[in-house]
C-alpha cells in the first residue's frame, strides 16, 4: 500500500475537484445533469483513481489506475473547453484551471513511467 496523501499530483487533484465544484456552482441551473454533472464526475474521479491504485498490491494495478485518472484529466479539460466555448467560464479563469489540469497531467504521466 502506498501513501496517497504524500503525492503530490493526489494533493493537487483534489484541490481541482474543489475548485471544479466552485466553479460549476455559478453554471445555469439547466446545466445540472449535464456539464455541471460530467465536471464534477470527472473531477472527482481523478483523485479517487489515484488513491484507489494506491491501495492495490502491485505496480501494474496501481499504473492502470494513474491511467485512468489520467484520462479522467483529458475528459475535464474537454469539458472546461466546452463550457468556455459556451461563455460558463471567462477566459481568464479558463486558462488557469486549464493550467492546472496540464500541470497535474503532466505529473501523473511522469509518475506512471515508473511502472
Amino acid at each position: 500500500m502506498r501513501k496517497y496523501k504524500n503525492l503530490k499530483f493526489w494533493i493537487r487533484s483534489v484541490d481541482l475537484a474543489t475548485e471544479i465544484y466552485e466553479l460549476t456552482s455559478k453554471f445555469p441551473a439547466e446545466e445540472k445533469f449535464g456539464l455541471i454533472s460530467q465536471m464534477r464526475r470527472s473531477s472527482i474521479s481523478i483523485s479517487s483513481n489515484i488513491v484507489e491504485g494506491a491501495g492495490r498490491s502491485s505496480d501494474k494495478d496501481f499504473k492502470r489506475f494513474l491511467d485512468i485518472s489520467y484520462g479522467s484529466l483529458y475528459e475535464l479539460q474537454t469539458q472546461l473547453i466546452i463550457s468556455n466555448n459556451l461563455r460558463f467560464v471567462d477566459d481568464e479563469l479558463f486558462e488557469k484551471v486549464e493550467r492546472e489540469i496540464i500541470e497535474i497531467q503532466i505529473m501523473v504521466f511522469t509518475y506512471a513511467k515508473r511502472f
